[in-house]
């Protein structure tokens, strides 16, 4: 519904508005992707840090697509190409800050004990994010771009992974959020 809410809002963009940008450089195919992606790009960096940091990547992202825009190939999607620009991105300014760690992607989370957590039978926003921000950077990143929508084609293209290395991680990711969100739920 949302997608049919977004193309309602928006005009139709040609086929590839990012291939139209890349060759022409004109502002209006620039105007599209952002009006595009730009969510979607955001709710991605904030599920991967935090808000300061994720204003000031996604900033940052669409520098770079302006300064790089001869790179980009017909071939990947252009959301794909995108989220993958804003993953590297991400990754570098963590670097940058010498906070990124990435766990190995087999890594069992313990789960929460907490008396209130049995006894809920909903998983509430908070409680689902709390869990999202425990999981390993890699195992994190699988997940919300598969719930972004993205075939597992699409995530070893973005994450640089295999495509075996990808259902390795959302099998993890899927795992510990049960077991961080309590067994008893059968939402996670």
């Amino acid at each position: 519904m949302l997608l049919s809410i977004k193309s309602w809002l928006f005009e139709t963009p040609s086929k590839d508005c990012m291939a139209s940008y890349a060759k022409s450089g004109d502002n209006r195919h620039l105007e599209q992707l952002i009006a595009l992606y730009s969510n979607d790009l955001y709710h991605y960096l904030v599920t991967q840090s935090n808000t300061h940091l994720a204003y000031d990547v996604s900033q940052q992202i669409w520098l770079k697509v302006i300064e790089k825009r001869h790179l980009y190939q017909a071939q990947t999607t252009p959301k794909a190409w995108l989220f993958k620009l804003a993953r590297n991105t991400l990754i570098d300014e963590y670097r940058k800050q010498q906070r990124f760690v990435e766990l190995d992607e087999n890594t069992h989370l313990p789960a929460q004990q907490n008396e209130q957590s049995n006894h809920i039978s909903n998983i509430s926003y908070q409680a689902f994010d709390s869990a999202l921000k425990q999981l390993s950077f890699v195992q994190r990143e699988a997940i919300t771009l598969q719930q972004e929508g993205f075939s597992l084609t699409d995530i070893a293209l973005i994450t640089q992974s295999n495509h075996e290395s990808v259902k390795t991680r959302l099998r993890y990711a899927k795992q510990n959020l049960k077991r961080l969100l309590g067994a008893n739920n059968e939402q996670a």
